[in-house]
């Protein structure tokens, strides 16, 4: 069973920045995307962005494009979500998911795709 564990949320204000860390654990030979969702209150839980764990091919949600940025560290078995500019409407739960099947990157933008998640981290951003 692969872990997972993030880090890095915390209160903001509109136009900070934060970086979110999500370290793996356990069998993680097995993962093959790793991809960042976020949830916020009454809402379903949203698609950010994904990396494919080998390759590194990326993909990311509308409403991320331009101000975040994903990236991997296969050595050190750790995903990291760079946000800059943040808004209000990015308040939420953010989570760290890990599929192991091997998808084409587009096609890794729904909670299905995905095999183990974090236990979230709160992002707060006040205007």
């Amino acid at each position: 069973q692969v872990q997972l564990v993030e880090s890095g949320g915390g209160p903001v204000q509109a136009g900070d920045s934060l970086r979110l860390s999500c370290t793996a654990s356990g069998p993680t030979f097995n993962i093959r995307t790793m991809g960042w969702f976020r949830q916020a209150p009454g809402k379903e839980r949203q698609f950010v962005a994904a990396i494919n764990w080998v390759g590194g091919n990326i993909y990311y949600a509308d409403s991320a494009k331009g101000r975040f940025t994903i990236s991997r560290d296969n050595a050190k078995n750790t995903v990291r979500l760079q946000m800059n500019s943040l808004k209000p409407e990015d308040t939420a739960v953010y989570y760290c998911a890990a599929g192991q099947l091997m998808r084409i990157i587009e096609d890794s933008t729904t909670t299905r795709d995905y095999d183990f998640w974090g236990q979230g981290t709160q992002v707060t951003v006040s205007s």
